[in-house]
This record gives structure tokens, C-alpha cells and sequence, in this order.
């Protein structure tokens, strides 16, 4: 832990929930610093004039942090750094950190740090849960629930952070006692050029971790670490020796280590390869951590632990049907996930609906798990066709000018037996406040029918 110094001029540039905790921290140090943010009245502005002298608060744009001398700033994860008032300053040596580092700082307890394009808030928040059944006192949050400043205190034994790309960004020395890099897909295309500049950000969860867990199955999660560093891989594949893996049966699969068999399908709540891909992460991170992963408790929580709201989750099974809300899946890998999970080629029996804003990605990986797996693709939103075209099935794709209108549809489509999945592969900005009211509006006209 290496406190800050006191030689700096300081500003957290953007409020919203993870500036507003920078601030509160700074002020609880009694550090000195300055607030800016590009919007007039931007969220949590008053928050801030409570804790901050109302002369060091600058709002409406960023451009005066050009004239406060400063020389470190907390950058909130929605601002890009190649921002061009950003980007000037860091030529000229300004430090670009943000919440996370600033944790880094003064966390004075083992931390795991998760990261991925998807699943990366169900395994932080199963990790939690499995730690907590294993009489620890564990703590998650950082991109999911709390920032991970307002985490900090006393008597924690492990706090479990999901960290996102945009976090990773301004995260130079984390250092963390686990580090877990689920999965690679394209995402966020709008922000980074590539895909392998986005996988190096989303790498850089690794640097100084004391351990690692990485995904066998996608290579753009395999860690460069020094000898010695212990790094356990997970795969639904059959695992090596030292490996969190899957051994099928007549009645499912086992979930194992190496040969050894933990705990068989038919005893854990999450379902679908997908989920059991992040319940083996978890599984070998508890391991890690110094952790038994056949305790009682775990097996407890697996049976219980079904998964967040607006992921995978069962809304309800109507004349037969099954109706699946994944409003969380933004990203086209989330999509993927979902229905390699819960596919059957030989029935072909899946609905899917999509669509919203694609930040740019590349769709076309869609078109072979659409083409094998679903019997029709409802689309709807700003980049509903974008979609239909990267999806070359043109002939199962139907428009939609809203998802009202896709539910209503739907009526006429599926026999029982289907399966619904919403799992819109986008954002959901063009036309609702965020993914979580995007799903309950899913909800709510399921509920209905």
C-alpha cells in the first residue's frame, strides 16, 4: 500500500456514481482537489458542493482543466482518455488514473480483480457468495453495485471487484492477490480501434497479480505472466490434470478438477454451458484463494445461486413456452454465449430477439450460431439492420419498430416447446435509460401475455 502524495494537484474530472466516490474519499481524506465535469448539472453535483469548497467545482466543460496546473486526475470510466483536453494533458506527463488505482492505494486486504467482455458481474458476484459460504467476510462491487471505494473498511477479508474495460484504462498498477480474465469478444468498438487493442486494455487485469485464472477456450484470455505465478485454466471441455473442466454422463456432466469430479449438473442452479463455464472460473478461483471447493456451503450456494436479474433469467413458461430475458447481453459475445447455452441443433428450437445500438461491432459471428440454432430472429432498434445483414438468413429475420410489437408477434410463432431469448447482442441507449429498463419492459409484456 503506498498512500498518495501530497505534492500533487488533484482533480476527479466527471461525477456520476464512480466520480462521486472519488470524491467522497479524497474529501474523507482531507486531500485536496479540484471537480470537472463537461456537463452543466451533471448527477451528483450537489453530493459535491457538500463536500467540496464550491470554488474548486467546474462545470459545463473540461477545458478549464487546462488552466488549474493539476498534474493527477481520477478519470470517470465514461470518459475516453483520447478525450482531446485529456490527452493534451498526458503528453505533458498529467497522470491519468482513476478509482481503482486510487484503491489500489489504500486497500489493506486480498483482492480479486474480474474482468470480461460477459458473465463478469454473475462470477464476481458467485465468487462473493462462495467466499462468504466459506466463512470469509467478502465484499464485491467496483462496476457492478458499490464502487470499489466506498467498499473500503474494516474486517473485510477478501473484496471482489469486476473491473471494466473503461476502469482497466486508468488502472496502471493493480497488483491484485487474483486476477481472472473471463472472455474476449468484440465490444465497446465505438471506443477502442480494434479488437486486440481492447483485449490489451482488458489484459492489463493481470499486471503484478499473484495468481491468475484464464479461459482455455479463448485464447485472448491467456496471461503473460513471470515464472512461478500460479495460473489455473477452465474449459466445458474435458480438463488437463491441473484444470477446471466438464466430464459428461448419461444424466448431464460432472464438473471436475483434472479427474477428479466436484459437483454434477442436475445439483446447480445455473444452466446452460455458458453458466457452467462461470461457475468452473469460480471454482478455481476459491481454489486460488486458498479455499476448500467441496465444502458444504459451496455446494449450498450452487444449488441455490440462479443468477442476476436481466441474465439469462427465466421470466416465466406460457402455453409451453419458455420466455428468456438477457437484457445484459450488450455485446455480440453475450449473444453468443447465450445461445451456444441453450441451443439445440437438432431441434432448432430458439426465438431470437435483438437489436439496440451496436457501438460499432462486428455481427457477423451470429451468423452460424443464428443459422444452426434458431428457428426465426425478430429485430428492432437503430442497428436492427445492420444486424439482418451481417446475419445472411434474411428469410428468418422479421422488423420490428418496437419490442412491444415483437411480443405481440410472437403469439402466432411459437409452438411449445420454443424458446424466447431476448438477448439484444446491443446497447440499449437508443431507446430506453439503460439494459435493466430495457429487460423489465421484457418482463412486463411477457407477464401480460
Amino acid at each position: 500500500m503506498s498512500l498518495i502524495g501530497s505534492d500533487r494537484i488533484r482533480a476527479v474530472v466527471g461525477l456520476g456514481a464512480t466520480g462521486l466516490s472519488c470524491v467522497r474519499f479524497l474529501a474523507s481524506q482531507n486531500i485536496d482537489f479540484f471537480v470537472v465535469d463537461s456537463r452543466d448539472n451533471p448527477p451528483g453535483l450537489e453530493q459535491a458542493k457538500a463536500l467540496c469548497p464550491a470554488d474548486r467545482i467546474f462545470t459545463g466543460d473540461l477545458a478549464v482543466l487546462a488552466r488549474l496546473g493539476v498534474n493527477e486526475l481520477y478519470v470517470s470510466p465514461g470518459i475516453p482518455l483520447k478525450t482531446p483536453v485529456l490527452a493534451a494533458l498526458a503528453e505533458k506527463g498529467v497522470a491519468m488514473r482513476g478509482d481503482i488505482d486510487l484503491f489500489c492505494d489504500y486497500v489493506n486486504a486480498p483482492f480479486v480483480a474480474i474482468t470480461g467482455s460477459n458473465a463478469k458481474s454473475t462470477v464476481t458476484t458467485l465468487l462473493a457468495k462462495l467466499l462468504e459460504a466459506c466463512g470469509n467476510n467478502a465484499v464485491a462491487g467496483g462496476n457492478l453495485g458499490l464502487p470499489a471505494l466506498d467498499l473500503l473498511s474494516a474486517g473485510v477479508d477478501f473484496y471482489v471487484l469486476e473491473l471494466s474495460s473503461f476502469q482497466l484504462e486508468t488502472t496502471h498498477a493493480l497488483q491484485a492477490d487474483l486476477a481472472c480474465l473471463l472472455n474476449v469478444s468484440e465490444d465497446h468498438m465505438d471506443r477502442y480501434k480494434d479488437l486486440y487493442e481492447y483485449q490489451r486494455v482488458k489484459q492489463k487485469v493481470y499486471r503484478g497479480c499473484k495468481a491468475a485464472v484464464c479461459n482455455k477456450q479463448d485464447i485472448l484470455t491467456a496471461p503473460l505472466l513471470a515464472e512461478g505465478v500460479p495460473v489455473r485454466a477452465f474449459t466445458t471441455k474435458s480438463p488437463d490434470l491441473k484444470e477446471y473442466g466438464m466430464l459428461p454422463d448419461d444424466d448431464g456432466a460432472w464438473l471436475c478438477k483434472g479427474v477428479e469430479r466436484l459437483y454434477h449438473t442436475s445439483n446447480i442452479a445455473l444452466q446452460g454451458s455458458h453458466n457452467y463455464a462461470n461457475v468452473l472460473a469460480a471454482l478455481a478461483m476459491i481454489e486460488l484463494l486458498g479455499q476448500d471447493v467441496r465444502a458444504d456451503g459451496v455446494a449450498q450456494v450452487l444449488r441455490e445461486f440462479g443468477g442476476l436479474p436481466h441474465r439469462c433469467e427465466t421470466v416465466r413458461t406460457h402455453n409451453g413456452v419458455v420466455y428468456i430475458n438477457d437484457s445484459k447481453g450488450t455485446n455480440v459475445g453475450a449473444t453468443l454465449a447465450a445461445l451456444e447455452g441453450l441451443g439445440n441443433a437438432s431441434e432448432k428450437h430458439i426465438h431470437l430477439i435483438a437489436g439496440g445500438e451496436g457501438k460499432g461491432a462486428d455481427f457477423s459471428p451470429l451468423a452460424k450460431p443464428v443459422s444452426d440454432l434458431v428457428q426465426k430472429t425478430y429485430l428492432f432498434g437503430k442497428d436492427a439492420s445492420v444486424i439482418a445483414k451481417a446475419l445472411l438468413v434474411s428469410s428468418d429475420v422479421e422488423f420490428f419498430a418496437t419490442l412491444d410489437e415483437v411480443v405481440a408477434a410472437l403469439a402466432g410463432e411459437v409452438a411449445p416447446g420454443d424458446i424466447v431469448l431476448f438477448s439484444p447482442a446491443c446497447a440499449s441507449l437508443d431507446m430506453y435509460k439503460n439494459y435493466e429498463q430495457r429487460g423489465q419492459h421484457f418482463i412486463d409484456l411477457v407477464r401480460a401475455l
